[in-house]
This record gives C-alpha cells, sequence and structure tokens, in this order.
C-alpha cells in the first residue's frame, strides 16, 4: 500500500479508480463536459473518460472558462470523483470549489510519480491517501 499526505483544498472522503496522467489537463476544450471525455488531440489520455475516476495529473491549464466546465460536468454527473494535484493551480481550485469535487496537493511523495492508472485509491477529508493494486 502507498500513503501520501497532501493539502486539503476540497475537503471529501472518496474511494475510486485512479486515472493518473504527466501532461497538465485543460478543462476548456481539453474536455467534453457532456461525456467526460478527454478531447484534446494529443493529450496521453485522449479518449478516454474521466467521470468517476480519481483523477491524478500534476496542475491545470488553459483558460479560467475550465473551472466553469468542472461545474458543468458535476451538473452532467461526468466530474471526476476527486482531483489530486502536484500543485493545484487557480482554475482547477474555483472548478473544484463550484462543483464540490474534492481536491488536494502539495503531496508529501509526488502522487503522479507514486500512483498508477487503475490503482485503486482512498482520499480522506484530512489530506490521506491510500493507494493499492486491485
Amino acid at each position: 500500500m502507498i500513503k501520501l499526505r497532501g493539502r486539503v483544498i476540497v475537503a471529501g472522503r472518496v474511494e475510486g479508480e485512479a486515472l493518473v496522467s504527466p501532461q497538465p489537463l485543460s478543462f476548456y476544450g481539453g474536455v467534453n463536459p457532456e461525456t467526460g471525455v478527454v478531447v484534446e488531440k494529443g493529450h496521453m489520455l485522449q479518449g478516454v473518460k474521466v467521470s468517476g475516476k480519481i483523477l491524478v495529473f500534476p496542475y491545470g491549464k488553459g483558460s479560467t472558462v475550465g473551472s466553469y466546465v468542472l461545474y458543468a460536468m458535476a451538473k452532467y454527473g461526468t466530474a471526476p470523483k476527486a482531483i489530486l494535484n502536484r500543485e493545484a493551480e487557480p482554475i482547477v481550485v474555483i472548478g473544484c470549489i463550484l462543483a464540490k469535487i474534492p481536491l488536494a496537493d502539495r503531496f508529501n511523495l509526488d502522487p503522479v510519480e507514486n500512483l498508477k492508472t487503475g490503482d485503486r485509491v482512498r482520499l480522506w477529508e484530512d489530506g490521506r491517501v491510500e493507494a493499492w493494486k486491485p
């Protein structure tokens, strides 16, 4: 089992499957809010659905409209269960606050390097993360 501890930005207790990308992600133009599928051309997650996953990526990028895309995803039921970042930036922070998506960053171990797609991940309200192979 891998254990991490990070800074809580939006508290929540969730468990789910990790979806990990070492590439930053833009929600505006990069993710279809109605389907939850990454549509950014050339992104390693292009064609992959983020809905219901613990989405792990280094940081967000792109337009501030990305915050509202996260909010729309929550309304459509296509949002990730939680987001774990190396360093959360304002677009993702505001989007997660609006959408009530648990968000944590600044971990003692890099989540992008230590978590793998398919790992089972549990995020606690205090920023603890436990991950294991299913």
